[in-house]
């Protein structure tokens, strides 16, 4: 941690993907980010909701200053997880960058009606993977002014 980042809290990142992999490249391009965060990692849609309302296993869940949601997953489709955060009066305001596979016209027609901050497809490529996370930090945690966390 530099001198910039000494005493400040770190952004807080909810990761919400069902593939391992994904999740470990994600976390791998932030720590090369310029950003003190930390991220917290969910692989479905129930236990991102779970977390959002500290709810079971994650009573003590930080509330995140961003929500990085993949679209296609298990148990409670990444669709249904951000109709539920945009509807929530506590969860609302948190911005959701969806980042997904998908690059069909209707998903992204969809989540912007259901109010995602923005939208982005995740590249095969590994290293274009990793310069797309880099993208999101350099913008979302870097030039954003982000809320204020209700903790």
């Amino acid at each position: 941690m530099d001198d910039a980042t000494k005493g400040s809290r770190p952004v807080e990142i909810l990761l919400v993907e069902d593939n391992p992999g994904d999740e470990r490249l994600t976390r791998e391009a932030l720590k090369e980010g310029k950003v003190y965060s930390n991220m917290h990692w969910v692989k479905d849609g129930v236990e991102a909701m779970q977390f959002l309302r500290r709810e079971g296993k994650f009573t003590g869940a930080v509330h995140p200053d961003i929500i990085l949601l993949d679209l296609n997953l298990p148990k409670k489709d990444g669709r249904e997880v951000l109709e539920e955060i945009k509807q929530d009066p506590q969860l609302k305001c948190i911005p959701v960058v969806v980042l997904t596979t998908s690059k069909a016209e209707e998903d992204v027609l969809k989540t912007y009606g259901l109010h995602a901050n923005c939208y982005v497809t995740k590249p095969v490529d590994l290293d274009k993977f990793i310069h797309v996370v880099k993208s999101i930090d350099a913008f979302w945690l870097s030039v954003v002014t982000l809320p204020s966390g209700q903790r």
